[in-house]
């Protein structure tokens, strides 16, 4: 019979390879709606109509949703916080890749010199003495202006990108509709804003580098991937350490904080996750289901099928029914709050509509889900101490920890 330390350390093992097995399954899953994704895209460029660009944002939302599941992934794990800028940074500064209202957007700032740069209209952009060879748009100019001069708002690759060329500015502020851009912006035989051809290259090339990056990251969480053993091979608790700091800190700082309060403060939808799509409602839904998977150690995958394994809750469990119990408790809080606000914005109050300044009822929706966010991290930290772990840092917003900063 195995001493008690052995029988502790192999359940944290088996609570880790849950972990790293569910998220091979979700960036696999993430890695097949890209790919489903780049096909309708295919499709969309050869025959630029108006159905097969709305097939392609169906395509696009439906890539989202398991993209989204992985975020809780962030944070704890270098690998994938060192990688996941070029897949889903946001907000953008758009006009640095395509044609913008500069009525709506502005036609400069200070802060980016590249804000109006539109790399699509201008085969050859200087910037501050610097000329950037843009006749041939590929993979190297793409990744070349991706955060150009460290600008974090120069994002030129990944999911927001596509979301950008697929459906152009949403000009209606906080009321509703989200953005029209038309399916003749692709046909070079019937152009609409010009530069149709080059605009559906960079569509094509953006997408290409969407699936080749989800496909290494994929690789990394298989059986021998980088991910998947340096987890594995490392201390035990710090891998559980890893689980909680990524939960936490989604849970707080950049769901509850950054992505929802910082908003709903300011009324502004131009911080709204998925602001030309009106899509935000799904990313945040899917943002809090991922903390909830990891946690009960099990995931839905897009066709169907279940990944289930030794859990982080029973671990507690077995430590503190209590603390387990409250936070089980606390990610439903949440999961309900989510719900009512995803189908809310299915029944046509999108996310960006919330915000606005007035809207009680949009306003309260928002903030009870980050009122159930902000819980649910305090249970976190409970679990924290009751595994006997060092206290954790999780990423914090001054939108909730110094709320007077946000205006300064």
């Amino acid at each position: 019979m195995l001493p008690a330390h052995a029988d502790e350390a192999g359940g944290k093992r088996a609570v880790l390879e849950t972990y790293a097995d569910i998220a091979a399954a979700g960036y696999a899953d993430s890695l097949a709606g890209a790919e489903s994704l780049r096909n309708a895209v295919s499709t969309l460029i050869e025959a630029p109509t108006e159905a097969n660009l709305t097939v392609a944002r169906t395509a696009w939302i439906a890539a989202r949703e398991p993209y989204q599941q992985t975020e809780v992934y962030r944070f704890g794990n270098a690998i994938v916080d060192d990688w996941e800028g070029k897949v889903n940074a946001w907000p953008l500064d758009e006009g640095l890749i395509d044609y913008v209202k500069t009525g709506f957007y502005g036609s400069e700032s200070d802060a980016n010199p590249y804000y109006t740069a539109n790399v699509i209209a201008n085969p050859t952009v200087t910037i501050g003495g610097k000329a950037i060879d843009a006749g041939r748009i590929d993979r190297a100019l793409v990744a070349s202006l991706h955060e150009i001069d460290e600008i974090e708002a120069n994002v030129s690759t990944g999911y927001h990108a596509i979301e950008f060329l697929l459906w152009g500015q949403d000009l209606n502020g906080t009321g509703p509709g989200a953005g029209d851009r038309e399916a003749s912006d692709f046909d070079p035989e019937n152009c609409s804003n010009g530069n149709c051809t080059r605009r559906a290259a960079y569509l094509a090339v953006a997408t290409d580098m969407l699936v080749d990056e989800l496909e290494w990251m994929t690789a990394q969480w298989a059986v021998g991937g980088a991910a998947r053993t340096g987890l594995l091979d490392g201390d035990a608790d710090k891998g559980i350490a890893t689980i909680l700091t990524g939960m936490g800190s989604l849970s707080y700082g950049e769901l509850a904080g950054e992505r929802m309060k910082l908003g709903l403060m300011l009324h502004d939808p131009e911080e709204e996750h998925d602001c030309f799509s009106d899509n935000t409602h799904r990313s945040h839904y899917n943002d809090a289901l991922g903390i909830r998977n990891v946690y009960l150690g099990e995931y839905r995958r897009t066709d169907g099928t279940v990944v289930k394994g030794a859990s982080l809750s029973s671990l507690v469990a077995a430590t503190d029914q209590s603390v387990d119990a409250e936070l089980r408790a606390a990610l439903d809080a949440t999961m309900n709050k989510m719900t009512i606000l995803s189908d809310e914005a299915e029944k046509g109050h999108r996310y960006d509509q919330m915000l606005a300044e007035g809207n009680a009822r949009g306003n309260e929706i928002v903030q009870t889900a980050v009122d159930a966010l902000t819980a649910q991290t305090k249970s976190i930290e409970r679990v924290v101490a009751a595994l006997g772990l060092s206290a954790l840092e999780f990423e914090g917003s001054d939108s909730l920890d110094n709320p007077g900063a946000v205006f300064q």
